[in-house]
């Protein structure tokens, strides 16, 4: 059973921390729609602060740090009771970024999450199909970003063929065009870079095939206002108009000297490696012509923030995935599971495990803590962590599968709980309660049995925990009474007080 989830907030926000810019988007919730209400944006270019070494510049984290400050006051000045913050490509590169997420959350008010190349892909296709009008048959989305362009294959609003490739405008720019100069040599290099990047997508993708193709975000719109401003006839990008708007560039020789008066100074500097990925794009997959579309990822944040509060949540959907995939015992699984919950709300406040993602990490780590049997039954929790950390999770950030591949990779046998403080607060200390909670639960159910486990009443200290059984003794049960004595020696190597009592 899942919790219960609150009612939709009146008014939902999301943030989109770019490679290239930075996004708020501000809706109301009404009769099951949203109005948007507010947007603001800022060109920050974190994916230029990012150095070879993965640090981010010092000065690009002050920007970005400022540009959230600002965000996070328009989000107090409307009320905004639901937000979604997200970072993309320039931050699943950067190393070292806890202190600026951390600092992130203080500026914006919010945490940041980061999402996979594929996760955003999943967001913006729902951004772009919630504003697009009911079509028919499949089509193509492209989303050329500051450092990764996506690129979907969908029907309605669902996503069938999801990739994120490393193609940026911010960072094919300043590979190739750093010094504004702007010559054939120079695109033809840049194209090449693309053309090597799509390669392995491009039979796929002409395979599946699609009906219409539309682009999103703000190098797609650049383009076509560029092939407009030349031929004011256009209704959509065409392989013809973009080559025509980069013999443009070409003529022109440097950014400066560019007279197109539909591209901003601060466009100026990422257009050139980023139409050199779009005439790829376009090249490679036989694009015939590409409408602009309105929805972006940040749309898509707010949509899919509003099926979580409907009962929609794409995380429940690749939970429920994972277990057929992996061949999951659903009993075990299930009875595991509402015995973590029925502990956690026992020692909820003392433990304050209040945040509702903390429910739900646990009860997907109780569906989910077996799935490494499929792999293989030595060591099958270690399996498991590797596949909640490195698979395609829909609907998941970095950071939630990071948890899970904790808990689920420690929930038995000796604890090494040196993973858990590699994760950002509260969760490397939150993650290892609900790992506690979870190793008692799956101790108890080890037998499998169907038989209902006797009255549990836990009381909770930090770092500390008393179980009482409401039985006299575990005479008859002689196995999980060596099971606790063996766990209250793993908890007590690791700093944690575990006593068990019986009445």
């Amino acid at each position: 059973m899942s919790p219960d989830t609150p009612r939709v907030p009146d008014v939902l926000a999301a943030v989109d921390l770019g490679s290239n810019s930075f996004h708020l988007v501000v809706a109301r919730h009404n009769s099951g729609q949203l109005v948007v209400i507010d947007r603001m944006r800022e060109m920050v270019q974190l994916a230029a602060g990012v150095g070879e070494d993965g640090r981010l510049d010092r000065d690009v984290a002050a920007r970005a740090l400022a540009c959230l400050a600002r965000f996070g006051q328009r989000l107090s000045d409307v009320h905004a009771d639901g937000v979604r913050a997200v970072g993309t490509s320039a931050l699943r590169v950067a190393r070292r970024t806890q202190s600026f997420l951390e600092r992130a959350r203080e500026a914006l008010g919010h945490p940041i999450e980061i999402v996979s190349g594929r996760e955003e892909a999943r967001l913006i296709y729902s951004g772009v199909a919630h504003t697009l009008p009911d079509e028919p048959g499949r089509r193509f989305l492209v989303d050329v970003g500051g450092g990764s362009t996506e690129l979907i294959i969908g029907q309605k609003l669902e996503p069938l063929q999801l990739e994120s490739a490393k193609l940026g405008c911010v960072s094919m720019s300043a590979r190739h065009f750093g010094d504004g100069k702007l010559t054939a040599r120079r695109f033809q290099r840049a194209r090449l870079a693309a053309r090597q990047e799509l390669e392995y997508i491009q039979q796929s993708y002409r395979q599946l095939g699609w009906e219409s193709a539309v682009g999103s975000s703000g190098t797609v719109r650049a383009v076509f206002e560029a092939q407009r401003e030349l031929d004011p006839h256009a209704t959509a990008i065409t392989p013809q108009g973009i080559e025509a708007v980069i013999q443009a560039l070409i003529h022109a020789g440097h950014i400066n000297a560019i007279h197109l008066d539909s591209l901003t100074t601060e466009r100026r500097t990422v257009f050139p490696g980023g139409i050199a990925i779009l005439a790829e794009v376009i090249e490679q997959l036989g694009v015939e012509q590409m409408r602009v579309a309105d929805g972006a990822l940040r749309d898509g944040l707010l949509y899919d923030m509003l099926g979580r509060y409907m009962h929609e949540d794409a995380r429940e959907r690749t939970v429920r995935s994972m277990q057929q995939r992996y061949q999951v015992d659903a009993a075990q699984a299930s009875r595991v599971e509402n015995t973590a919950v029925a502990f956690l709300a026992m020692v909820r406040d003392a433990w304050s495990l209040h945040d509702p993602l903390a429910e739900l990490l646990l009860r997907w780590a109780s569906r989910l803590h077996e799935i490494g049997l499929d792999v293989a039954h030595s060591g099958y929790h270690r399996h498991g962590a590797y596949l909640l950390e490195n698979a395609d999770m829909p609907g998941f950030t970095r950071e939630e599968q990071q948890v899970l591949a904790r808990i689920v990779g420690a929930h038995r046998r000796k604890l090494d709980l040196t993973p858990f403080e590699e994760l950002t607060r509260p969760w490397d200390h939150q993650g290892l309660y609900l790992l506690v909670l979870l190793r008692l639960a799956v101790l108890l159910h080890r037998s499998r049995s169907v038989t209902p486990l006797p009255k549990i009443d836990l009381a909770a200290r930090p770092r500390t925990l008393e179980m009482r059984f409401r039985q006299r003794s575990f005479r008859d049960q002689p196995l999980t009474a060596a099971d606790l004595n063996d766990e209250i020696d793993f908890l007590r190597a690791q700093g944690l007080r575990l006593r068990v009592f019986t009445s």
